[in-house]
Order: structure tokens, then C-alpha cells, then sequence
């Protein structure tokens, strides 16, 4: 008897720690399972909550009204050339932008950063078709060029428009708004204020009696700019023109040589476009042989400077008002 119970109490035993080591196991599981759970809910939580912040609606003002954007898009496309100049100033490639007025199908200067960007043909017909199979997250345009076709782009993508093409931060603004960019906007911006302070500091007293001019030959007249890209550029550096070359029209067309003497400045900016072939060069040179070309102070002192028309004028974006004031330290022979 006694060794009956001696049995049963060690059997007893074994069934108690069998019972408390399920217990355990099962506690140690049930705690894994909601750990689990805790993580799954906390990267679901994570995610709604980045995803909510990143798919905020975000309404933005334009020249064609009001249109809401969704997010940060990532598929862009820009329909005039001071667009696609911002979004690359902001660190966006666009998807798909028109091509450039010279230098096809994009410019020189920022052709080494749109590998891949799909051709949308002339700015002022740009591909419908094309545009709606790429499905883009938003469209940058200009009401200058497409207020025509604005309820076709609309029906797209959302849309936003610039009043100009050619006032570049506007252009910047919109974009950086339309491509929620803002950040980068401010930084750019704040480097280009301090270069401004900078070139103003440095050329000093110079500009009180230096007087210049913006020139762009045709192929059968001479153009004095003033307005546009290069002149806002010019004006905001506190560069002077002369009197009779100011005004609200985007300037005046010379067609005989007699009118030569109205270009009369300390320098002269010759943005005639080179690459093309139609005639232009040729009335340039016959010009330039003229005695009153030979006579203005600009000539007389070498200081005639031809510029990339492509920077100075076609560009009109915050890359190429860069690179203008950079061929400006030259010009002035600053230190950058």
C-alpha cells in the first residue's frame, strides 16, 4: 500500500507540471500572438497615417480658377518650357513635356536631366493623345497657350495654368504649389535672393553709369527688347536701360538700318538664336558692316556680347535665370 501511493503522489506530480508547463506555453503564445498584433495594427496605423498626410487634397489657385491636387503627384507633365525648366529646379522630372523651341527636342542646357521624358510635340498643339495613355497625376500649363484646350486637359488630369509663360517665379510658384514642392521652392528662392545681394554688392557704383541693351535679329528685322524673361532678370538686378527702350509692349521691330542708333547702349545682349538656319545670321552680319553700328558706344568700347538665346530668352525658368545671372558675373567680370 504504501508503495501504491508513493506511485500515485509521483504520477500526480507529473500531471500538475505537465498542466503548468501548458499553461505557460500557452501564455508565452497567446503574448507572441498579440505582440503580433500590436506590430500589424501599429504598421497598419503607420501607414494610413502616412498615407493620409501624403494623400491630403490640396486646392490651388491659377489663372483658369481653382483646382484640387491630391498628394504629391508623381506624374507630372509640363506643356511650356518655363515648366519644365521649374520642376527640374525642384528635383521633378516631368513624364512628359513639349519639346523646345531650338535645339529639339529639348535644351542644351537642361537636356543631360530628361532621359527618358516623352516628346509631347509643339507647345502649342501639344499630343492629347499621348498625354491621356500616360495617365498623369497633374498638368502645368499656361492659359497664354492652352486656355483653349483647357477643359480637354482638365478631363486628363487636374490642371493648373500660368498667366505668362515667360515670368518665371510665377512659373516657379505654381509648379512647386501644383508638384506640393514648396520646401524646395523656399531654398531655391533664398539662394538665388542672396546671389542677387551678392552681384549688386559687388558691381556697385557701376551700375549708375552703365546703360544696356537686349537685341535678337530675325530674319527681317532687328528686335530691341523690353519686356520678357531677360528683362525681368536685368531689372531685378538693378541693371539700367536706356530711356527710349523701356515700356509695356515686349519691344520694338527696326526693319532699315537708318533705325540703328536706337539701339544705342554701354553694352549690348545679343540673344539672336544661332542654330537656325533661315537667313537671320546673314542680315545680323550686313548690319553689323553698317557705319552707325560701328558708331554705337557698345561697339566702339568691345563691349557687344552674344548670349544663348536659349538661357536668355526660351527658357524663361528658374535653371535658366541662373544661368543668365551666372553669364552676368562674367559680363560685369565679378567673382562668383
Amino acid at each position: 500500500m504504501q508503495k501504491i501511493g508513493t506511485i500515485f503522489i509521483v504520477l500526480l506530480t507529473i500531471i500538475m507540471l505537465a498542466a503548468c508547463g501548458g499553461e505557460q506555453t500557452n501564455t508565452s503564445n497567446n503574448q507572441q500572438e498579440k505582440g503580433e498584433q500590436t506590430t500589424a495594427v501599429s504598421q497598419v496605423e503607420a501607414t494610413e497615417q502616412s498615407g493620409s498626410q501624403d494623400g491630403q487634397v490640396r486646392t490651388i489657385t491659377h489663372a483658369m480658377g481653382a483646382t484640387d491636387i491630391q498628394g504629391t503627384p508623381q506624374g507630372a507633365v509640363t506643356l511650356f518650357q518655363g515648366a519644365t525648366d521649374a520642376a527640374l529646379a525642384l528635383g521633378v522630372k516631368p513624364i512628359a513635356a513639349v519639346e523646345s523651341w531650338i535645339e529639339q527636342p529639348w535644351y542644351e542646357y537642361i537636356r543631360d536631366q530628361m532621359d527618358g521624358v516623352v516628346n509631347l510635340g509643339d507647345e502649342n498643339q501639344p499630343d492629347l493623345e499621348k498625354i491621356a495613355e500616360l495617365k498623369p497625376d497633374v498638368i502645368i500649363a499656361s492659359k497664354t497657350r492652352h486656355e483653349k484646350i483647357s477643359e480637354q486637359l482638365s478631363a486628363i488630369a487636374p490642371t493648373v495654368m500660368t498667366e505668362e509663360v515667360h515670368i518665371w517665379k510665377d512659373t516657379l510658384h505654381l509648379t512647386a504649389e501644383a508638384l506640393n514642392k514648396q520646401e524646395e521652392e523656399a531654398s531655391f528662392l533664398q539662394q538665388w535672393d542672396e546671389k542677387v545681394a551678392d552681384f549688386k554688392k559687388q558691381v556697385g557704383e557701376r551700375l549708375n553709369d552703365t546703360e544696356v541693351a537686349v537685341i535678337d535679329f530675325r530674319t527681317d528685322h532687328v528686335r530691341i527688347v523690353y519686356t520678357g524673361f531677360a528683362a525681368l532678370v536685368l531689372d531685378e538686378l538693378g541693371i539700367p536701360r536706356p530711356e527710349n527702350q523701356k515700356g509695356e509692349s515686349w519691344g520694338v521691330k527696326l526693319t532699315t538700318k537708318e533705325n540703328i542708333p536706337s539701339m544705342d547702349a554701354d553694352i549690348l545682349f545679343d540673344q539672336t538664336s544661332t542654330s537656325r538656319d533661315d537667313g537671320r545670321l546673314d542680315l545680323r552680319a550686313s548690319w553689323m558692316e553698317h557705319p552707325l553700328w560701328q558708331n554705337l558706344r557698345a561697339v566702339k568700347n568691345n563691349r557687344v556680347y552674344e548670349v544663348d538665346t536659349a538661357v536668355w530668352n526660351n527658357g524663361s525658368g528658374p535653371i535658366a535665370a541662373t544661368l543668365m545671372l551666372e553669364d552676368l558675373y562674367e559680363y560685369f567680370e565679378l567673382e562668383k
